[in-house]
């Protein structure tokens, strides 16, 4: 899109925004955005723009954010082998150490940067920081592949779920104007750091800061019936309609999880998901101050 036209589209929606920043202001977003999102600096720079413009009109913003694409990318530099079952990342002791480099350290400044370039307060932080993600290790799961039939049970290594979400430090920082910017690790009591999928933790954040809204950026423009045909994108579904697709195995990939993530938190109080194309000018601030929206929204 050229940039005065998009400058243009964005005044066309401050117009429209009225209504919902009367309606949301003060209250609490979760927004998670994918590796894919923030590899892209043009891309992050024109999100960051949106995520500044909510902040300054009074949304309360909690950024959690992956960076599997970053992990891959240096993973294959120093030749460690990456594997993934059902879309769910095999966390090996040596991709541990580089997801702490990548989540911790690459993505997370690379995120802060772009939003202190528009004047946003962001705090970097990480599920271990004030012990805001209590995780276990993993128990080996028994997985299935939709597409073959077959079933095998898959050790996940240093891969965490969440037992406890301490939201403390979270509401400190909301409270004083910052923005928090979480990336997807987490540790048990002993200290063990866990590789945590971001969806999950986005989720369960949103559920324990009674979040308004969770949304999740991610490099598709939302959910479709069949993902290689564009016209069958869903704008609006309930959680039946997805926890059947889920049940059909009509969702592959990273999607799984993100259903998954989504399903759990409807059935404890947030009101609404969505997902949402993080890479589209303009997108997130679509999805939020207008009906149409931009991507699928699913609400209980």
């Amino acid at each position: 899109m050229n940039p005065l036209d998009a400058d243009s589209d964005r005044l066309n929606l401050l117009r429209e925004s009225l209504p919902y920043i009367r309606r949301f202001k003060g209250l609490i977003f979760v927004i998670k955005l994918s590796g894919h999102v923030a590899e892209d600096g043009e891309a992050l720079l024109s999100l960051a723009e949106e995520i500044a413009l909510l902040d300054q009109v009074g949304f309360r913003l909690v950024l959690v954010h992956g960076g599997g694409r970053q992990l891959d990318r240096l993973a294959d530099k120093l030749g460690i082998q990456q594997r993934k079952v059902g879309g769910l990342r095999v966390t090996d002791s040596e991709t541990l150490e580089v997801a702490k480099m990548v989540f911790a350290g690459q993505v997370n400044t690379d995120i802060r940067s772009t939003l202190r370039r528009l004047r946003v307060h962001p705090i970097g932080l990480s599920g271990l920081d004030g012990s805001i993600v209590r995780a276990k290790r993993r128990e080996i799961k028994r997985m299935i592949d939709h597409r073959t039939g077959q079933e095998e049970w898959v050790d996940f290594g240093h891969v965490g779920d969440i037992v406890e979400i301490d939201g403390r430090l979270l509401h400190l920082l909301l409270g004083n104007g910052y923005v928090p910017v979480l990336s997807s690790l987490g540790a048990d009591d002993e200290g063990n750091v866990y590789n945590i999928n971001a969806d999950s933790i986005a989720a369960e954040v949103a559920v324990h800061l009674g979040a308004e809204k969770l949304i999740l950026l991610s490099n598709v423009d939302g959910v479709y019936r069949d993902p290689s045909d564009p016209s069958t994108k869903i704008d609006a579904m309930s959680l039946a309609e997805v926890e059947e697709m889920l049940n059909a195995g009509n969702v592959q990939g990273g999607m799984v999880p993100k259903l998954m993530s989504i399903a759990n938190l409807l059935k404890r109080g947030v009101q609404s998901a969505h997902i949402v194309n993080g890479g589209r000018r303009n997108a997130l601030l679509r999805e939020i101050f207008t009906d149409r929206g931009s991507g699928t929204m699913i609400a209980s």
